[in-house]
């Protein structure tokens, strides 16, 4: 392809993506499909020879587009969403024309430099103190793995990285249920193992980790010749919004000598609202702390900012120095590659400069306070409807709720609520999404996506109860 052919066809992708923007809206959110079907319609062995962007682009519409579940509709409440925005996309475009491959300061003086400067203006505006520096991760799963990483180090005195974890004391992480599943994930793969990640009880508004169960679990590990290593904090746990009290498990983390990590993914980007840093009271004494500017701040994803009080254990868990990656010359400079387990490195910072600059912190104030504001909204009025309860109170944009008809039990509720779930995604208006809650089952709604409005969010309520309208309580209730 030479560079006017490249040129019409950038055109052309610009115009489908303006397009696209345009009618999403009127798709079905989730894709209406049986699994298989994008599969079989694609070709056994590739092209010997190239073929017309013509006919790649046709087939977009007709194989690719009708197998997408749609995370920039209006109306996709599951999850969490994976934003974009219009400023978010275009640097995206300018991102994969430079192609940067951004490992070291000198592959890229001004990806790192922007870089540096992005997670600075990202700690001021959710209110971190002076003295946290950091780096843009691919996601909260690998921020969380590299704290860990970095405790595990820390806790064996960087005898895990010389010698191996046979023959060292085992590791205790601690956190409770609520966290994301990254982070068994992490533990798994820093070596540490399932049965020395410790769960501790939660309870109250918030469903925090019990502060003193924790520290009973840390003296008791302690005393039976376990390595209590590292606590991680949920700041808007995924299933239900559940926070920690941060500075309560901080008072525990400073007085073992335990590294800190706060997975905020989600909840982080609403700490640009001076209103909600209750929920953040203590993470400045935490040693990293992670969110995802790519779920609620309107930044596509992958776009996770990592903040790190003392870079220098963070590098020196990760950091492999071989003379072909290093900077000569240039003393001072950051290599990032050290901060992160993988060494090739995207120019990540580039769409977060779009997106702060073309919508200002103000206006990013506004939206999440919005989706905040409707989410409630939403939530009084299942409470006020009959036949259907809150089953956890609105965690910033996220609730649960459920279907509980008069005379039914719990095991017929959660039939009757798997069967609505399945109903509304198959329907196609909406997308919401499950979780388990005291061994329930619930529905979570979430509002985040960055083109909602609030008779997005409103309009769910009709759909949910048009719906249940056709579920079969009467056979269920005769059961009981």
């Amino acid at each position: 392809m030479d560079n006017e052919t490249f040129r019409h066809w950038a055109h052309h992708a610009a115009d489908w993506s303006a397009d696209y923007m345009d009618e999403v809206a009127d798709l079905p959110v989730r894709a209406p499909l049986d699994p298989g079907a994008v599969y079989r319609q694609l070709p056994e062995t590739p092209p010997d020879a190239g073929e017309e962007m013509e006919q790649i682009f046709a087939d977009l519409d007709r194989i690719i587009m009708p197998g997408m579940t749609h995370w920039q509709h209006p109306r996709f409440f599951a999850y969490f969403p994976a934003n974009a925005s219009p400023p978010s996309v275009i640097a995206e475009q300018v991102t994969a024309a430079i192609a940067a491959q951004c490992m070291l300061w000198q592959t890229s003086p001004a990806a790192t430099e922007l870089e540096t400067r992005m997670i600075d203006w990202l700690r001021q505006m959710i209110g971190l103190p002076e003295g946290f520096s950091g780096v843009i991760q691919d996601s909260a799963s690998g921020a969380t793995l590299a704290a860990l990483l970095t405790a595990r180090e820390r806790a064996l005195g960087m005898r895990g990285n010389r010698e191996g974890l046979s023959g060292q004391p085992a590791v205790r992480v601690y956190s409770s249920a609520q966290v994301h599943s990254s982070v068994d994930k992490a533990v798994r793969m820093a070596g540490i193992g399932d049965a020395n990640l410790v769960r501790i009880p939660v309870g109250g508004r918030h469903y925090a980790m019990d502060v003193e169960a924790l520290e009973r679990a840390v003296r008791a590990d302690t005393e039976a010749g376990y390595k209590p290593a590292a606590i991680v904090a949920a700041l808007g746990g995924t299933s239900i919004g559940a926070c920690d009290d941060i500075a309560g498990v901080a008072d525990v983390a400073e007085r073992h000598g335990l590294y800190l990590h706060v997975d905020a993914a989600w909840a982080g980007s609403a700490m640009i609202c001076p209103e909600f840093r209750d929920l953040m009271r203590g993470a400045e004494r935490a040693d990293s702390f992670v969110f995802n500017p790519h779920k609620w701040l309107f930044t596509n994803f992958d776009c996770s900012a990592h903040f790190i009080r003392d870079p220098k254990a963070l590098t020196d868990t990760l950091g492999i120095r071989p003379p072909f990656l290093r900077t000569l010359g240039q003393d001072g400079v950051v290599d990032y590659n050290e901060w992160s387990p993988p060494l090739g490195r995207r120019f990540r910072a580039l769409k977060l400069w779009f997106v702060i600059r073309s919508y200002g912190v103000e206006r990013l104030r506004d939206m999440i306070r919005a989706h905040v504001a409707w989410a409630r909204e939403l939530a009084e009025l299942f409470r006020a409807a009959r036949d259907f309860e809150i089953v956890t109170e609105p965690a910033l944009s996220l609730f649960t709720f459920r279907y509980a008809p008069a005379g039914t039990d719990e095991t017929e509720r959660d039939r009757l609520n798997a069967d609505l779930v399945a109903r509304i995604n198959d329907d196609g208006r909406i997308y919401l999404t499950q979780t388990i809650h005291d061994g329930r089952f619930v529905i979570r709604f979430q509002v985040g996506a960055t083109t909602t409005t609030r008779r997005d969010v409103l309009g769910a309520f009709d759909v949910v109860r048009e719906l249940v309208a056709g579920l079969d309580v009467a056979p269920l209730r005769k059961a009981s």
